[in-house]
């Protein structure tokens, strides 16, 4: 059985080289998308290429875990059963 070969180490990057890494291909396959006609897709595409940008940009936070307000006074159990 032969063991599967070592990948090379990528060299280290910033996460900011990371965001911009992505942010570019983003636009590439938006590209791609708006040629082939697909509408949906390409718009996907779209909002994850503004996304990257404004966490470029400082506007937004790379991760929402542990940032998301709380829904404020919906209530946690279900009221009952529904009578028609």
């Amino acid at each position: 059985m032969n063991p599967k070969p070592a990948r090379p180490a990528l060299p280290p990057h910033t996460a900011e080289e990371n965001i911009a890494y992505i942010r570019q291909m983003l636009g590439e396959l938006r590209t791609v998308a708006n040629n082939e006609g697909a509408d949906m897709l390409r718009y996907m595409i779209e909002m994850a290429y503004v996304e990257a940008g404004d966490i470029l940009a400082g506007l937004r936070p790379m991760s929402i875990r542990g940032h998301r307000d709380p829904a404020i006074g919906m209530p946690l159990k279900s009221t009952g059963k529904i009578k028609f």
